[in-house]
């Protein structure tokens, strides 16, 4: 007679005897496995924005160049006591770009405006708004320390500084900064090209098929429509692959027409050890491939394999599933293989405006947003395939692997999605 085991009803618990991996442990290994492979282009400043830098900038000029008044006012050489002052006006003024060829002697003041190059003679600035004037001199109360409202040379960046190092993908203030500085073009990462793959013959595009001529088994691809959104909105250049039958053969030629166009490879499904689940049954077989157990819900299998030196994430099937693994283990490494850094989501703590039991062994992640009166709600359901849940939320509050009771109003850790851009 057959003994049933004891019903779990769980299909996230860890099961005895099964090598799961710590999420942290996954990361690390991730991390410590992967290198640029993108190309490298010279690019002008004006198509450098959200480019990745393949070489430190250095500055070819200090900003600023030269000690300049920070406000309009009056010129002079300080400090200046405490109690009221009088300087005459030497003839002249400096503004910007017009700096003032003669010197200020001691005990007098010139008009400046800001921006212009302090003369020789001035390394202070008192305010206009603070004066007294006749037109031949000043008065003013001090005390004003010497240096007052100036700019020293080179106060925000000198000449032959790092102004920003490789690796760093560039924002519109980047390239302030490094025009500041003297730059008109910057070595840059070609954008990395991330194919996105949907698995098996239930999957059909959206748009091929009306609903009403659709198999009752099938299903429209979600996963491929919001990996392909996601990687473009992420700055890489996302190439659409299409879906593979539930074969081998299938797989292998999508697989090898895509070697050749793209650098890395996102696929959704087909990661487990099923029998229909060839991504994992080929890249063992003809590629190469690294599976892992991942203790975190939602989520699991995570395939890490290799087709021909193209660098392929095997994601699970569930869209939500999907969505975070790619944020949490493909985000970060997609960043890598383009030049840039590891990025780590910062997060915040903010009250829970939840309850729930969680059990121990496993990260969990729930999907959640924001309320108006700063606490954070998760979505009605945890399952994974309520891709409502996803449209929903604006992050994720992320459990640790410790066994936990979260009432209202205890401290949880929320990531926004924006954390991950």
């Amino acid at each position: 007679m057959i003994t049933p085991p004891k019903l779990r009803n769980d299909c996230f618990a860890l099961p005895p005897g099964v090598d799961w991996i710590p999420m942290q442990e996954a990361m690390d290994r991730l991390r410590g496995g992967i290198a640029p492979v993108a190309a490298c282009e010279t690019v002008p400043l004006a198509r450098a924005t959200g480019r990745i830098l393949a070489r430190d900038s250095v500055a070819r000029r200090a900003n600023p160049p030269a000690p300049n008044s920070a406000v309009d006012g009056f010129g002079f050489a300080g400090p200046v006591p405490d109690g009221p002052v009088t300087f005459p006006l030497v003839e002249g003024r400096a503004a910007a770009g017009v700096p003032f060829s003669g010197r200020v002697p001691a005990g007098a003041a010139i008009r400046i405006l800001t921006g212009a190059i302090l003369p020789a003679g001035v390394d202070t600035v008192v305010l206009q708004e603070d004066i007294a004037s006749d037109g031949t001199s000043i008065a003013f109360n001090g005390p004003l320390k010497a240096g007052a409202n100036a700019r020293r040379a080179g106060e925000d960046m000198i000449e032959g500084a790092v102004a920003l190092a490789a690796g760093r993908r560039l924002q519109p203030q980047d390239i302030a900064l490094l025009a500041s500085v003297g730059l008109s073009e910057v070595a840059v990462f070609r954008p990395l090209r991330v194919g996105v793959l949907s698995n098996g013959d239930e999957v059909v595009p959206p748009g091929t098929i009306a609903p009403e001529r659709m198999g009752r088994g099938a299903i429209y691809d979600a996963n491929r429509p919001m990996l392909l959104a996601q990687l473009a909105a992420w700055g890489f250049e996302a190439v659409d692959l299409g879906v593979a039958p539930d074969s081998l053969n299938g797989l292998r030629t999508c697989l090898d027409g895509a070697r050749t166009r793209v650098d890395a490879i996102l696929s959704s499904g087909g990661v487990s050890t099923g029998d229909e689940d060839h991504v994992s049954a080929l890249l063992q077989a003809e590629g190469q491939l690294d599976t892992w157990r991942i203790a975190i819900k939602p989520g699991r299998p995570l395939a890490l394999g290799l087709w021909h030196g193209v660098p392929i994430f095997g994601l699970p099937g569930n869209p939500v599933a999907a969505f975070v693994c790619t944020l949490l283990f493909a985000r970060p490494a997609l960043e890598v293989l383009a030049g840039g850094d590891w990025q780590v989501p910062q997060g915040f703590v903010v009250p829970a405006a939840f309850e729930k039991r969680k059990k121990p062994g496993r990260v969990e992640l729930l999907r959640a947003r924001m309320t108006p009166e700063g606490q954070v709600e998760v979505f009605a359901s945890e399952g994974s395939g309520r891709v409502s849940g996803l449209s929903w939320s604006t992050g994720l509050v992320m459990l640790d692997d410790s066994e936990r009771h979260v009432r209202p109003g205890d401290p949880v850790r929320f990531l926004p999605y924006a954390d991950f851009a």
